[in-house]
């Protein structure tokens, strides 16, 4: 059989249970048959820079687009047709030819907390180890208790997890969403506040990219979650303002409630001691401007956080 839509997906555990997710929504929005999807519909399995380098944070060599660039190489090049990423680790801005085509509905945002010996965070005792490669994640624990010990992690979700069982650290920090995604849920002991712990932009949900010819394609309208994709729109706009990559702490979440959407969003220096943040809303949405509006409050409350924070933000 012919492939119809090849689909370019990272090789970790996760990476191809979030794109085996999408291969089947891809292939019943084409009309395909179950038995068929997997022939017709193939995931293409590509190893990104970021997955090769396990050692280092990664604003220590070139950033969170280190995850998608060669996925979006693989798209210009027409070797595969769709790309599934984690939105967290989209660029703010789409390379030449490209688009976000479709944001599917939104798993879980929050951080969650793991511990083989402590049910929550507040039991953490003085000076704990906690694991954990997000700056965001290290600012916003430290704002809360700075005597923890914060120690680089990296790797897979389930090398993440042996560490811990190996007693490498006291707690760690991973997104719920991904522990969901994996079958893994039952190993968060908490799931932190989206207060204390204001999730990543686009955290617990996925970016569908193609080609920009392609990207009004029927089977992409079908998998589009319009309030997620307002959020999303949200949350990214103040990720562009605030310059959002792993060389900054930033968060932001957009929640929405009838035709209210109310976006916080969060800048704060790597050691938790300064912490900016901004929250507005905007209502009653037209289906013409929603994306728009939504993007347009994420880039005002940004702006908003950024002239605060001003020359004392973010000293690496």
């Amino acid at each position: 059989m012919t492939p119809l839509l090849r689909i370019g997906t990272r090789r970790s555990r996760l990476a191809l249970a979030q794109s085996g997710m999408m291969q089947r929504a891809i292939g019943r929005a084409l009309g395909v048959a179950e038995a068929d999807i997997e022939a017709l519909v193939p995931l293409v399995e590509i190893v990104t820079t970021g997955d090769r380098i396990q050692d280092r944070r990664l604003l220590e060599v070139g950033g969170k687009a280190l995850f998608t660039k060669e996925i979006e190489e693989a798209l210009i090049d027409g070797r595969v047709d769709v790309a599934i990423h984690s939105m967290k680790d989209v660029p703010a801005e789409q390379p030449e030819g490209l688009a976000i085509a479709a944001v599917p509905e939104r798993e879980d945002a929050r951080d969650g907390f793991i511990s083989e010996h402590f049910a929550t965070f507040a039991d953490l005792p003085q000076g704990a180890r906690l694991g954990t490669a997000s700056l965001r994640r290290q600012a916003q624990a430290l704002a809360l208790r700075p005597d923890l010990q914060i120690e680089m992690l990296r790797g897979n979700v389930d090398t993440r997890l042996k560490r811990l069982k190996d007693g490498d650290f006291d707690a760690i920090l991973l997104a719920c969403s991904g522990l969901n995604r994996l079958g893994f849920s039952e190993v968060i002991r908490e799931r932190l506040s989206l207060d204390a712990f204001l999730p990543a932009p686009g955290q617990g949900a996925l970016a569908i990219q193609t080609r920009e010819g392609d990207a009004d394609a029927d089977w992409t309208r079908v998998l589009n979650h319009g309030l997620t994709s307002l959020a999303v729109a949200a949350e990214r706009g103040a990720m562009t303002a605030l310059e959002g990559s792993c060389r900054t702490a930033i968060g932001a979440y957009a929640a929405i409630e009838g035709d209210v959407l109310r976006l916080t969003t969060e800048m704060l220096s790597p050691d938790g001691s300064a912490r900016w943040r901004r929250a507005g809303e905007i209502s009653g949405f037209t289906p013409s401007s929603a994306l728009d509006d939504a993007r347009a409050l994420g880039l005002r409350l940004g702006a908003e956080v950024q002239a605060e924070a001003g020359d004392q933000k973010i000293a690496l």
